[in-house]
């Protein structure tokens, strides 16, 4: 017999799916010393992630154990030792001055609510005009609004009360809303978000077929802007919850403070008193809670892309 080799000695076995023939199908080789593996560069950011997250928590943390504490406890045992008196705390804030704090509590949220509410109107009626339309003089108009982004906050301060104090508004409720409607920032998030969720093939196509410029916002626009504006929204009640300047210059009143300023005020009188300093951190714990609400409520709401692809070039 001759030496030839059977079909099934000749035949090879066929390269696996994904490889290229002629290539080695084996495992990688182990990678040496000069190369890091992706995982161990991977720690890197992770711990820097954890460390940034480590520095935002540990004052919450804090608060939170303080507030369980009582006066005589809060400064003679240790720090992240928590104690048995949060009841108490509690008890006492509730009682100080008739229930005061709750007053504040109450300010705040009204501050915060309706101020957040307008602006974001007015940040959606100024992004889509923006955005949308051409005029003589937009970009200037908008780089103007921006120079209020570059603004310090203590630098407008000192105006606004000027102003409030010539229209005879000073210590009153409007004195604190009404520099808080215009964000520019939110009109530049406003303008950026209407520019990118908004097809003007949408527009044309409402105009072509009769519908006013109102109409065109209402039911086409303002719809493909809501993820925006509820980031908006967000942005603007988290600034206008923790905002202390404006109402501390412009209100005289105690009873129309918001929980900043009316916290501070019970700090100061700590330096006299040391039993209030239960109250301020107490005050500071609830104070996060209405913000916490916030978030878990209002994140169903933000939807990214929400009719992507519904218009293709």
């Amino acid at each position: 017999m001759s030496g030839l080799a059977s079909p099934r000695q000749v035949r090879k076995a066929a390269p696996a799916a994904g490889t290229t023939p002629g290539t080695s199908q084996g495992p990688p080789p182990a990678s040496g010393g000069g190369t890091p593996s992706p995982r161990r560069v991977a720690l890197l950011p992770t711990a820097a992630l954890l460390l940034g997250a480590l520095y935002c928590l540990l004052p919450i943390a804090w608060v939170l154990v303080a507030s369980t504490k009582s006066g005589a406890d809060l400064f003679s045992t240790f720090t992240f030792l928590p104690g048995n008196g949060f009841g108490d705390n509690l008890a006492d804030l509730a009682a100080y001055r008739d229930g005061l704090y709750w007053r504040w509590m109450a300010n705040s949220v009204f501050y915060a609510g309706l101020g957040a509410v307008l602006s974001t109107i007015v940040s959606a009626f100024a992004g889509y005009a923006l955005a949308v339309y051409r005029f003589r003089g937009r970009e200037t108009f908008f780089n103007l609004i921006l120079t209020g982004v570059l603004m310090p906050p203590v630098i407008l301060a000192i105006p606004q009360y000027l102003l409030m104090a010539e229209a005879d508004l000073t210590d009153t409720y409007l004195s604190v809303l009404l520099p808080l409607i215009l964000s520019p920032y939110g009109v530049y998030l406003g303008r950026i978000y209407a520019e990118a969720a908004i097809p003007m093939e949408l527009v044309e196509a409402g105009r072509m077929d009769g519908a006013g410029e109102w109409r065109i916002f209402l039911r086409i626009a303002l719809p493909m802007m809501s993820p925006g504006l509820v980031t908006i929204f967000l942005f603007q009640f988290v600034a206008i919850w923790n905002n202390f300047l404006l109402p501390f210059i412009m209100l005289g009143d105690d009873e129309k403070f918001p929980m900043t300023v009316g916290l501070f005020t019970l700090l100061k009188q700590g330096a006299g008193q040391p039993a209030l300093y239960t109250l301020v951190i107490t005050g500071a714990l609830l104070a996060i809670v209405p913000l916490i609400a916030l978030f878990l409520v209002i994140q169903r709401f933000w939807s990214l892309d929400l009719l992507s692809g519904a218009v293709k070039s």
